[in-house]
């Protein structure tokens, strides 16, 4: 039998008739983490060269950006995992770095805000390859699999953060957008034709499914309307309640008619599964807890003390490119956490896992909501909480993949997936709203800055976030026992 037929019959082959090694596998998939994730947080530190550059008159224009790469990615996450399980993992990765090379080149050659619009909202759609490893890998690399996977997108996520923000730094202060758009679409080119070359080119691994067009496109469309109410609910005020409802009420509405469907979008069997429903909803909690740490110390580090009056000074007059330094320890921990959670999570310790990291992740939280105007504050706070966070990642999208057979392994990430583009949502318009209760004015410009007050609230706000997942694994380990106590008598 010859190496080619060998390979074949193992399952296992590249577009060559290869057997893919596990560094291949491993190293294609981390690239797809850590690519997808910086474009994701390579955005805040360029928003003010943006507002610039382009003469924006509102901040509310320059967080339309942030709106449509948040909406792209709602969508990504629903589609492209599904893709991934009837058509292939080759082909579903391709896809999503092309979407991610496309939207960088519309506004390299566009360099204007309208083409930033719609590359933001492509990049956002192709931004779903982070968790799309979850799948090629478990497929690629036996038993292992699901524990390879998860800490790829751990710790790739980590570094793929901190790697976002100091390269949004670098480019504030030594390239033009356009020039950094060129780079993008270089990287994903590459990044393309990586995942054609180095991704095994295998059979459907659910051979008999479809994608439920209908269905698919309703989801996308209430998932939409709740993450753009998240996303402009400060800018829109009371307006923002429409898209709401009406995401609730379609939200509602979908999963009365998915139960029933024979081509469901998502396996309603799923998320009956034991802890899978809390595990998602801890995903969504951790996610905002993550964005809400981000956004807050990213805000807090930038301000310059000396530009406003002596009375509402604070901050630690940090470039883009410092601030992201002082992230490194978050990136850091991020490592340790996955590794952690390993062993706990698959023996079925899930629970305290979970706990866990609440705690761990509220600890840091409430350290800096103590102590945040020195730099030293939060290279601590940041390792703490890079730790609980990763910790918990890591034990929600194992116990996701644990719960479904291979062939299914996309639509489980892709579930796990939606729910992280809410929490990520939530966290980021949650403490928006805080830093926009109280406003100072910066002398001598038509700018205004949170209340230095706000920081420590916000904080909290994340802490209680934190502890929210305890909450969470606690009724639903509740509700399970009756179940269970309920099955028995």
């Amino acid at each position: 039998m010859s190496q080619t037929q060998q390979a074949a019959g193992t399952g296992r082959r590249t577009t060559r008739g290869r057997e893919p090694g596990r560094a291949t596998l491993v190293g294609i998939g981390s690239l797809l983490v850590v690519l997808t994730n910086a474009v994701i947080f390579i955005l805040p530190p360029l928003l003010p060269v943006i507002q610039a550059q382009y003469g924006l008159a509102t901040v509310a224009e320059v967080t339309w950006l942030y709106t449509v790469l948040t909406l792209g990615g709602g969508a990504g996450f629903i589609l492209l995992p599904r893709l991934a399980d009837l058509h292939g993992d080759r082909n579903a990765n391709v896809a999503a770095a092309a979407f991610l090379t496309v939207g960088a080149l519309v506004p390299a050659i566009g360099d204007s805000y309208p083409t930033l619009l719609v590359g933001c909202a492509l990049m956002g759609f192709g931004g779903a390859a982070q968790v799309l490893p979850l799948g090629f890998l478990r497929r690629g690399l036996g038993e292992s699999g699901i524990t390879v996977a998860v800490a790829v997108l751990v710790i790739g996520t980590g570094v793929g953060i901190v790697a976002g923000m100091i390269g949004g730094g670098l480019i504030v202060q030594t390239l033009s957008l356009q020039s950094f758009f060129v780079v993008l679409t270089a990287i994903g080119a590459v990044t393309t034709v990586a995942s054609y070359l180095l991704i095994p080119h295998l059979p459907p691994a659910e051979r008999g499914g479809r994608i439920g067009v209908v269905g698919t496109v309703w989801m996308i469309a209430w998932v939409a309307a709740i993450l753009l109410t998240l996303t402009q609910g400060l800018v829109w005020g009371n307006a923002a309640l429409i898209p709401l409802v009406l995401g609730v009420v379609g939200g509602i509405a979908w999963f009365r008619v998915e139960r029933r469907s024979s081509n469901a979008v998502f396996d309603v069997a799923l998320m009956k599964a034991p802890l899978v429903t809390a595990s998602c909803i801890c995903i969504t909690l951790f996610a905002a807890v993550n964005a809400a740490f981000l956004l807050l110390v990213s805000t807090y580090a930038q301000i310059i003390p000396a530009a406003l009056r002596p009375v509402d000074a604070y901050g630690l007059g940090l470039s883009a490119l410092d601030t992201g330094w002082l992230m490194l320890p978050f990136a850091l921990t991020f490592v340790v956490g996955g590794a952690i959670a390993d062993r706990p999570v698959n023996n079925g310790r899930v629970v305290p896992v979970f706990v866990s990291g609440a705690l761990i992740s509220a600890a840091g939280l409430a350290w800096l909501a103590l102590a945040h105007d020195q730099q030293w504050h939060y290279l601590v706070g940041a390792a703490v909480i890079g730790l609980g966070c990763s910790i918990g990642y890591a034990a929600g999208f194992t116990l996701v993949q644990l719960a479904v057979p291979e062939e299914k392994a996309g639509m489980a990430t892709g579930v796990a997936g939606t729910f992280l583009a809410v929490g990520f949502a939530f966290g980021t318009a949650l403490v928006s709203a805080d830093l926009s209760a109280s406003l100072v004015p910066v002398p001598g410009t038509t700018l205004e800055v949170a209340a230095e007050n706000l920081y420590g609230v916000g904080y909290w706000l994340a802490g209680a976030l934190a502890l929210a997942v305890v909450l969470t694994v606690l009724v639903s380990t509740n509700r399970s026992r009756r179940r269970t106590g309920g099955v028995v008598a």
